[in-house]
């Protein structure tokens, strides 16, 4: 993806997400995570009230589970912020990489199905562009789901991406600045703002406590 943008409207979309490179590292909650939120809870909503209207029938994928999740949206991305560390960023190439898929595959939001995109597509978007990451097994005790069935959502999702995970400078800032709009209120920033694919081996992080499972969200509750 290369550096980040020197535009001036960008850095202060970047600076408004928390994303801002210059502002350092700060305990509390990157407004990127509440407004991506916001985003994908309206898109949730908008689509489950089409299929109710219409009695179209949702197209079931390796995503879909049988029933939602006790976990809001919004507790699920705090949830993966909190436990898998990686940068803010990757919130945003996160979504990126959901729209390519939803785009790619016809298909729709749902209560049934956003919670393991959005583990799938965090787990590879921190492999992309943080300099170091956690293992499959971690990430999938941070999501809920056993390893092989991350192994596998994160097996689909790229070949349904034809492994095209490349993210250019003008379609993050272009997705920064429509999360931007969608935005309300303010979160302090969290972590530096990266860009970029690193160079050389990527290292693994040591793994911090994570409580794998809790009230009625294991592996396969989702």
């Amino acid at each position: 993806m290369g550096t980040y943008s020197t535009n001036t409207k960008a850095l202060q979309t970047y600076s408004t997400l928390g994303l801002d490179e210059s502002s350092g590292e700060v305990s509390g909650c990157p407004q990127v995570l509440s407004v991506l939120a916001s985003v994908l809870e309206k898109s949730v909503q908008k689509n489950e009230k089409l299929f109710k209207s219409s009695r179209k029938k949702e197209s079931v994928t390796i995503f879909h589970g049988s029933i939602a999740p006790p976990l809001s949206i919004r507790q699920y991305i705090e949830r993966i912020s909190k436990y898998a560390k990686c940068s803010p960023s990757c919130f945003v190439v996160a979504f990126i990489y959901m729209e390519r898929y939803i785009q790619r595959t016809n298909s729709y939001f749902t209560s049934l199905n956003v919670h393991r995109l959005l583990i799938t597509s965090v787990v590879l978007a921190a492999k992309f562009i943080d300099d170091e990451c956690f293992n499959n097994a971690y990430y999938a005790k941070v999501g809920g789901v056993s390893t092989g069935e991350l192994n596998e959502l994160e097996w689909e999702f790229l070949s349904s991406l034809d492994f095209r995970l490349h993210v250019t400078l003008d379609d993050f800032d272009e997705y920064c600045m429509r999360l931007e709009k969608e935005g309300a209120g303010s979160c302090q920033i969290e972590r530096a703002f990266r860009l970029c694919g690193q160079k050389g081996s990527r290292l693994m992080k040591d793994e911090p406590k994570c409580t794998p499972v809790f009230s009625g969200y294991t592996c396969r509750a989702i």
